[in-house]
């Protein structure tokens, strides 16, 4: 799926998705405007993620109860919505 990142630096990266990490770190592929083969961005320095809406259901973004879960405001990350 292709995705959004914004960083806080205020950097705007889109491309495929190739994974994801308890804490947010992301790894890219297909990058556009200045193409990259590959970005890793860390989970600290992104501000916002756009996931397509078909995503809005996925089961991997229903809440499971877990207090460690990915997008808890007790991290301080950035959230999943």
């Amino acid at each position: 799926h292709i995705v959004t990142c914004e960083t806080i630096t205020g950097e705007v990266y889109r491309g495929k998705l190739l994974r994801t990490h308890e804490l947010l770190n992301d790894e890219y592929h297909d990058g556009r405007v200045v193409q990259l083969e590959n970005i890793y961005i860390r989970g600290s320095k992104i501000r916002f993620l756009i996931l397509p809406d078909m995503l809005k259901n996925a089961p991997m973004f229903k809440r499971t109860g877990n207090k460690n879960a990915i997008g808890t405001a007790s991290q301080g990350k950035s959230a999943i919505f």
